[in-house]
């Protein structure tokens, strides 16, 4: 369909493309960012191997959706990226779970409505557009935790 090309000519805003054309659509869109982080836990009141002390490499996956700004972006990654380091990581990565969250087993069920409400907060004071529309929080590569924003606005 469409050959290989050198681009020569680099695009130019205000030459080649208008700041009015930047935005293509007035859409909801949803992007998603993940982030792993190493911490350590045990469960209460569980018989099973989880009740003694261990440790995982968790991965935590976010679906944001907003509309599309006047340049055609819902939010910077980097935005994400930095809410996720700021206020949610400093709890989680290369910790005892069972320490620094608030009190409750430290369950993957748990831990993802949690991190759904750090972030959904974090989010609402930067527009009010953003919405999470869901978290999963994987224990291990195979089993993951999910929390969506209809059961947490509808419960």
């Amino acid at each position: 369909m469409f050959g290989f090309t050198i681009v020569e000519n680099l695009q130019k805003i205000h030459e080649d493309i208008q700041k009015h054309e930047l935005k293509y659509h007035n859409k909801r869109v949803l992007v998603s960012k993940e982030f792993t982080f190493d911490a350590a836990h045990h469960l209460h009141c569980y018989e099973g191997k989880c009740k003694n002390l261990h440790g995982h490499t968790y991965k935590a996956v976010f679906g944001i959706s907003g509309y599309t700004d006047d340049i055609g972006l819902v939010i910077d990654f980097g935005d994400i990226k930095k809410i996720w380091k700021e206020q949610i990581e400093v709890y989680l990565d290369h910790r005892y779970l069972n320490d620094t969250l608030p009190k409750m087993n430290t369950t993957a069920e748990n831990m993802v409505v949690w991190i759904y409400e750090k972030m959904d907060k974090a989010l609402v004071q930067e527009r009010e557009d953003y919405q999470v529309e869901f978290v999963k929080l994987y224990e291990t590569p195979t089993s993951y935790a999910e929390v969506r924003r209809e059961w947490m606005k509808n419960e």
